[in-house]
C-alpha cells in the first residue's frame, strides 16, 4: 500500500470553511490515470489534484486536476491551492515566482502577503455565443432575454461560457434545471451591489456538485474579457458562492499586460493517504 502526503486547501477565503476546498495529492508520480479518477471521486470535490515531477525543466512542479466527472487540463482555484500545497510542504520556487506545468502549458503563480494569484491564461475560445445555445441556456436557467447583457466565450481550458445578467438579486434567486446542458460549464455575472464589483455563480452540471463555490478559471476568462473590451477596470473583486452561503473573494489585477487572478488559500487539512 502507497502512502503519500494528502492537503485540503480552502481557496479563496480566509474565513472558515467559507472558500472552495481542493484535495492534494503530493508525489503522485506512481498513480495511473485510473488511480487518479478514482480518488477524485471518492473524495467528491470539485477537483482533486496530484503533484508530480515536472517534464518541463522551467516549472516548478507538474499538476493533474480531476473532477468527479473528467480530467481537466486547467483549472483554477486548484491552481492555487496546489502551489499553495507544494509550498507549506518545502518547495521552493526556483525564480521569484512559481511555474506550474500543466496540460494547457506553463502557468506563472504569484506569491504575496496576502495571497497566491495565477497570471489568467489565454483563451482558447472565445467570442458572443451562438443564438441557439444561448436559448437553451435562458430555458435552463428561466431568464428571458432582456434579462442578459452579454453571452460569451471565455474558455480558457475549462469549457465556459458566461453570460453577463442586468441585477445581481435576480443572479442569486436563480434555481436552475441543468440537465439539457448536458455539463455544459455556464457562468453567470451581474454588477454587485456589495462588498464586491460583481457577483458571480458557475454552474457545472454534474451531480456531485451542480455549482461550484469559488472557481478561479471561469474567474479569469470574465476578468480577461471584461478588462480586454474595456467593460471593467484593471483592479477589481469579485464574490462568489453567496447563494451556497460561502463567503469566495477573488481578487483581479492587471498590469503591464498581464492579467493575475488570486485570493487567500488556508490549509484545513494536512495528513497521509493511504493508496
Amino acid at each position: 500500500m502507497r502512502t503519500k502526503r494528502f492537503s485540503q486547501i480552502d481557496v479563496f477565503s480566509g474565513e472558515l470553511f467559507m472558500g472552495n476546498p481542493v484535495a492534494v495529492v503530493h508525489g503522485a508520480d506512481d498513480f495511473s490515470d485510473e488511480d487518479m479518477a478514482a480518488l477524485a471521486r471518492w473524495t467528491n470535490l470539485s477537483e482533486t489534484c496530484f503533484l508530480l515531477e515536472p517534464n518541463d525543466p522551467r516549472a516548478d512542479y507538474r499538476v493533474r486536476f480531476f473532477s468527479s466527472l473528467r480530467e481537466m487540463p486547467f483549472a483554477g482555484h486548484p491552481t492555487l491551492g496546489t502551489c499553495h500545497a507544494w509550498l507549506s510542504a518545502g518547495g521552493v520556487p526556483r525564480d521569484t515566482q512559481v511555474m506550474q506545468e500543466c496540460a494547457i502549458g506553463l502557468v506563472p503563480i504569484r506569491i504575496s502577503e496576502r495571497d497566491l494569484a495565477f497570471e489568467a491564461p489565454s483563451f482558447v475560445r472565445s467570442g458572443a455565443a451562438d443564438g441557439a445555445l444561448v436559448e437553451r441556456i435562458l430555458i435552463a436557467f428561466g431568464l428571458q432575454r432582456s434579462e442578459v447583457l452579454h453571452a460569451e466565450w471565455v474558455d480558457n481550458g475549462a469549457g465556459w461560457l458566461a453570460l453577463m445578467l442586468n441585477d445581481d438579486a435576480r443572479l442569486l434567486a436563480l434555481k436552475p434545471d441543468l440537465a439539457s446542458l448536458h455539463a455544459l460549464p455556464i457562468g453567470l455575472i451581474a454588477p454587485s451591489r456589495g462588498d464586491a464589483a460583481y457577483e458571480v455563480r458557475a454552474f457545472v452540471g454534474g451531480d456531485a456538485m451542480p455549482e461550484d463555490p469559488a472557481t478561479g478559471s471561469l474567474n479569469a476568462g470574465i476578468a480577461r474579457w471584461l478588462i480586454e473590451t474595456g467593460m471593467a477596470p484593471a483592479s477589481f473583486t469579485i464574490a462568489q458562492g453567496t447563494a451556497m452561503g460561502r463567503k469566495g473573494r477573488i481578487h483581479v489585477q492587471a498590469s503591464e499586460g498581464r492579467i493575475w487572478v488570486g485570493g487567500a488559500c488556508v490549509t484545513r487539512v494536512d495528513g497521509v493517504l493511504h493508496a
